[in-house]
């Protein structure tokens, strides 16, 4: 199953402080449901990466834009298809 990365660029610190919960809920849900292979903020606070593990890039793209950082306009959003070159 091919994986998709997902960088999430802050825009509004303040704003993004009150849905960080809502988010950290929305990935969780979905590391249950296999669509998440990793995650988490980057050390100097100007954002996060996740790394889904879905069939298309359109369904990875689609739950990414889902994301609330996304819907409530905290984080800008950069896509791409990503290949691991470690063994599975």
């Amino acid at each position: 199953m091919p994986y998709f990365v997902a960088l999430f660029e802050m825009i509004d610190k303040d704003k993004d402080k009150d849905i960080l919960d809502v988010h950290i809920d929305f990935l969780n849900e979905n590391i249950k449901k296999g669509n998440i292979f990793a995650k988490g903020p980057f050390m100097d606070h100007s954002g996060g990466l996740v790394i889904y593990k879905m069939k298309t890039f359109e369904e990875a793209e689609c739950l990414a834009k889902s994301d609330p950082v996304i819907v409530n306009n905290t984080r800008k959003l950069i896509f791409k298809e990503w290949k691991t070159t470690l063994p599975e």
